[in-house]
């Protein structure tokens, strides 16, 4: 075993012992029977420039000098491909994205180990030790470590989990469609915040739309403009109708007025009137915050029909917890939760366990005051109605909180028993 940092800069001698340069890199490319890619070539710096040679060419690899099989001059020329990993220059120092700790990491050093006459690359080490090895500074480290009982062995990631991109890109974990359906959006929404440009589109092409609309909620709506400006407007609708009403209608709030209307035009005309209606309204009242994602039952149910009904429709609501009860022209006359939904009988009217006296908020209702409304009253979630008592959503606590709240703090409140985990 041995770590690029200790390679890189030792000798480079002809097979008679003539020093002919240092190794500045290392080639490795990938083959169907190893999971590991395997060192392919050398690049020796020397008086002629730099020159690539083969690593069947080489007496030895992992030694403190590295000899040639054969004089250098009978060498042939070691031919480039597309698809070849410079360790050094792709590598080293780059970024990779560890999707198991959800975080933008740095590459300290490379892990070289011998194998049935191949030299592979097993690990990418991302730790202090990485970092003390290359200052020479290892041993000291270990010492302290050890004295202060410090761990400092973790840091490896397997390269079976790294994948090179083109040379002027960094490099990242492989991420797999798979694999991303097991980050949680909000997961993938922080590793794409410490991303350029480039590096975040890449990442965003691989989610399907569920995914990329969940992971898009999970961020500021400008920054949310700013991650789909290159996509294609239909792929954008598409987005936006798995979006919940009000995140869609923040998004286009921050488009250009051109782009939004034509993006309205593409998606589902019921989806793109919901979203409509929400931007009619002032951004930071009730009627701009809620989102028209709600559950309600008719009051001539019993406890057994509101359960059947909300298997068919709760998927599709942005909080199940409070189910709220309307008549026809949609009039708010009670609410009940889920647990005084469990503890009913079956055969029990939903009239005899929801409650009557019903906390909500008018359309028109600044933001503020219904942070401190669902504060006062303990609320997941709040009804806005118009002057006539009709229900037109609701505004739940994140969403009130919004800009109250600062951001960090925000993203750690729950999504209280909504369709998102």
């Amino acid at each position: 075993m041995a770590f690029i940092s200790e390679l890189i800069g030792r000798p480079v001698t002809d097979v008679d012992g003539t020093r002919i340069g240092v190794l500045k890199d290392l080639i490795a490319r990938s083959y169907k029977e190893f999971s590991h890619p395997v060192v392919d070539a050398i690049i020796v710096h020397g008086e002629m420039g730099d020159q690539a040679i083969p690593y069947s060419d080489l007496a030895a690899l992992l030694s403190a000098a590295i000899p040639l099989k054969r004089p250098m001059a009978e060498i042939a020329a070691y031919e480039f491909r597309e698809d070849d990993i410079r360790l050094v220059e792709d590598v080293l120092d780059k970024q990779i994205l560890d999707t198991d700790g959800a975080r933008v990491v740095r590459v300290n050093d490379i892990e070289l180990v011998r194998v049935n006459g191949n030299v592979i690359v097993s690990n990418v080490d991302i730790g202090v030790l990485g970092i003390l090895r290359r200052l020479g500074l290892e041993k000291m480290g270990r010492w302290i470590a050890q004295r202060l009982k410090l761990d400092l062995t973790a840091g490896t990631i397997s390269w079976q989990f790294v994948e090179p991109l083109t040379h002027d890109q960094s490099m990242r974990l492989k991420v797999p469609a798979e694999k991303l359906a097991e980050l949680h959006p909000s997961d993938i929404a922080e590793i794409i915040s410490d991303l350029n440009r480039a590096e975040h589109s890449d990442l965003l092409h691989k989610l399907d739309i569920k995914q990329l609309a969940d992971t898009l909620e999970e961020v500021e709506p400008d920054f949310q403009a700013n991650l789909i400006e290159h996509f294609t407007d239909e792929k954008v609708a598409d987005v936006l109708e798995e979006m919940s009403p009000d995140e869609a209608a923040d998004l286009l709030s921050e488009l250009p007025p051109e782009r939004s209307n034509d993006l309205l035009k593409l998606m589902d005309k019921e989806e793109a009137e919901e979203v409509q209606e929400l931007l009619r309204y002032e951004e930071d009242t009730a009627g701009g915050l809620m989102t028209t994602e709600y559950v309600s039952v008719s009051p001539n149910m019993t406890a057994a029909q509101a359960i059947d009904h909300l298997r068919k429709v709760g998927e599709d609501a942005e909080l199940v917890y409070y189910v709220y009860v309307t008549d026809n022209q949609e009039h708010l006359i009670g609410v009940f939760s889920l647990s005084d939904l469990i503890v009913a009988k079956p055969e029990t009217p939903i009239t005899d366990f929801m409650h009557k006296r019903v906390v909500s908020v008018d359309l028109g209702t600044k933001q503020d005051e219904i942070a401190q409304i669902i504060a006062k009253y303990n609320l997941i979630a709040v009804p806005v109605v118009d002057a006539e008592n009709k229900m037109h959503g609701i505004v739940t606590s994140d969403d009130a909180l919004d800009k109250i709240l600062p951001t960090a703090w925000k993203k750690r409140l729950p999504h209280f028993f909504g369709a998102r985990p």
